[in-house]
């Protein structure tokens, strides 16, 4: 069953912020990876459902640049407004670049 492209969007988010929280709040990173990297799986499959390669491998790009981006950005931002930040760029992108 393929997800709306705006429910997507929102998940891709919800894995970047929920990744985050499991991991600060746990202590245990390697849990916050695994979050998200499952909710990054889903995406990568609900958009290679809808977007086609190239799209899909450009949001996957997205999605995991921004896991990689916030956390020089947290050194200037903060932590939680970096991943904020971040979640909120990837689900723009989702919106504008899937289908």
């Amino acid at each position: 069953m393929a997800l709306s492209k705006t429910a997507v969007s929102a998940l891709a988010a919800g894995g970047l912020v929920g990744g985050y929280a499991v991991a600060r709040r746990t202590g245990n990173r390697p849990l916050g990876g695994t979050v998200l990297g499952v909710v990054g799986a889903v995406c990568g499959t609900q958009w290679a459902r809808t977007s086609g390669p190239a799209r899909t491998a450009a949001l996957v790009a997205t999605y995991l640049g921004a896991f990689g981006a916030s956390h020089p950005l947290a050194k200037q931002l903060g932590a939680w407004p970096a991943v904020g930040v971040v979640a909120a760029g990837t689900a723009v992108a989702s919106q504008l670049v899937s289908r």
